[in-house]
């Protein structure tokens, strides 16, 4: 038997047209690259988005044609990721930080249309041009009294709206038809492209809102400091449309005084972003003085926090962290960690423990098991470990012109990670596969080994990785970044984790050095196994 019920498909148009009726004074402020701060709302967002709409259409861009940005967090930003979508195109969120080839690589992947482009990446566009072998149309986000010289006949984005009548009425189609194309990091290989549908895309701004997830209410001003061009900044973008929330987009400022001065000026109660930020915004703080104002939450996501950062932020600052896990693959949001009547019943000590050590627990939509080798489930015991499955609404089937299914018969994506859950449903990663270190036939969690050094007085980033060793097939190497203007050495680390880690755990090598990151911020261990591949070659056999 059919319900009864009306039919209206999931729209990313809808997120925007929600957000400009219902609350349309609330507040969007950005910064820009070389311009004034940008000030307007929820309304006047939509109204723009919809010229953007209108404009793209002028240029020929219409059903399932791609469109990329190369762009940071800016108010720009924000209306291609409802424009372009809300037309029936998709929007390609180039990564800047990828090298030349991989950028080109993408957009050809693509196929796109059109390069939307900041005023500083001008000089990166024109060495693009002659891979780019779709390309017809360079849009430079600015207005017209700061639209440069170039030689790609480049219009710019505030003339190319201003052109447009405005009132577009959004078309309503297919909800699983394609919105977004975000792409892997690409460490292992070419990037991959994952390819987001108005549903999951909807699906997923609705469950980040609740309360067991991010629980936003119209009273937050949200600073993601994620980019907007990974993963769709977490679908922050459309999270915060929907519950009416303040945004506060930083442009590519991401250092600490920066943030520091917009947290203040604006008022925001919420950030998120990958540890690296977070630590140099703490070390500020510190360095200062200064108190981080009406921030109150940071959900923290990327690699693992380190229980020391969150508890100092917890304790000095009164700002609550939360741990988040997910992938390009996952839209992002798999897991966060928010505490359960259940858990709180087991008394402070032993919630905190749960909520600093494991990445969090299932979200409304995602079901997640841990399988052993043989693929058989394994039980929810915190001590047995195995490959991570999920599956649920917005997490992948297919990757883009891939053949192959990403997922098994019964719809699980084998994340690539090693997890353990535990009886509370808090899901903990102790590594990615081809990151564990197997050490005379044991195994040594990497992300262990680094929330512990992390902790360390003057430590910055640390990073572990196995290397070769002769007798015992994989060693640890630890890499340590200092803070600026802290001395650490080899033995000072040493004798911070010797009274805190088994015995064989201590790294064969501790190197002070810089800590390569990926182009979405995370620790580039691939750099670093290359860089001290034969570190330990020369190590005692016997």
């Amino acid at each position: 038997m059919e319900a009864l019920m009306q039919s209206a498909p999931l729209m990313i148009s809808g997120i925007i047209r929600y957000a400009a009726a219902a609350h349309g004074d609330r507040e969007i402020v950005s910064r820009l690259v070389d311009e004034p701060t940008w000030r307007h709302d929820w309304a006047s967002a939509e109204e723009r988005a919809g010229r953007l709409a209108q404009a793209l259409i002028r240029l020929g861009i219409g059903d399932g044609d791609r469109v990329t940005s190369l762009a940071w967090n800016t108010h720009r930003h924000l209306e291609l990721f409802y424009g372009v979508p809300g037309l029936g195109a998709v929007l390609h969120t180039a990564n800047p930080r990828l090298g030349d080839e991989q950028i080109a690589f993408t957009i050809n992947h693509a196929g796109s249309r059109v390069l939307f482009f900041e005023r500083n990446f001008l000089e990166l566009v024109e060495r693009l041009r002659p891979r780019l072998e779709h390309i017809e149309h360079y849009v430079m986000l600015t207005d017209a009294e700061r639209l440069l010289d170039n030689g790609l006949g480049a219009s710019g984005y505030e003339a190319l709206l201003a052109a447009e009548e405005g009132g577009f009425a959004w078309p309503l189609f297919d909800e699983n038809r394609a919105a977004f194309l975000c792409y892997t990091s690409g460490t292992t290989g070419d990037p991959k492209g994952v390819l987001y549908s108005h549903r999951s895309v909807v699906l997923h701004a609705m469950a980040g809102g609740l309360g067991g997830a991010l629980g936003f209410t119209a009273f937050d001003a949200i600073m993601p400091c994620q980019s907007l061009y990974h993963a769709t900044a977490w679908g922050l973008p459309f999270i915060a449309a929907v519950n009416g929330c303040k945004m506060v987009l930083p442009c590519d400022r991401m250092d600490a005084a920066s943030l520091h001065s917009l947290i203040h000026e604006e008022g925001v109660t919420f950030s998120g972003g990958v540890p690296t930020i977070w630590t140099m915004y703490l070390d500020h703080l510190a360095r200062t003085g200064e108190k981080p104002g009406t921030l109150r939450q940071l959900v923290i996501g990327g690699s693992a926090v380190p229980r020391a950062m969150a508890e100092s932020f917890q304790r000095d600052h009164g700002v609550a962290v939360r741990q988040l896990w997910g992938m390009t693959e996952t839209s992002p949001m798999g897991v966060i960690a928010t505490p359960t009547p259940k858990l709180a019943a087991e008394g402070e000590d032993e919630m905190d423990e749960v909520i600093w050590t494991r990445q969090g627990r299932m979200q409304f939509g995602i079901e997640l098991k841990i399988v052993d080798e043989e693929g058989a489930k394994l039980p929810h015991d915190s001590e047995s470990s195995g490959a991570l499955l999920v599956r649920g609404p917005w997490v992948i089937g297919r990757y883009y012109r891939a053949e192959a299914s990403a997922t098994d018969a019964d719809g699980w994506f084998d994340t690539g990670d090693i997890a353990t859950i535990d009886r509370f449903g808090f899901m903990r990663i102790t590594d990615r596969k081809k990151d564990v270190i197997k050490s005379g036939g044991e195994w040594i969690s990497s992300i262990d080994l680094e929330n512990v050094a992390a902790a360390c007085p003057g430590v910055r980033i640390a990073a572990v990785v196995g290397i070769f060793h002769p007798k015992w097939e994989e060693r640890p190497l630890l890499a340590i970044e200092p803070h600026e203007g802290s001395i650490v050495t080899p033995e000072k680390v040493k004798a911070y984790l010797e009274p805190r880690i088994v015995r064989w755990w201590m790294p064969d090598a501790i190197v002070i050095t810089p800590v390569p990151l990926t182009a979405t911020g995370k620790i580039d261990k691939k750099v670093l196994r290359d860089r001290y591949r034969d570190h330990l070659a020369d190590a005692d056999a016997v």
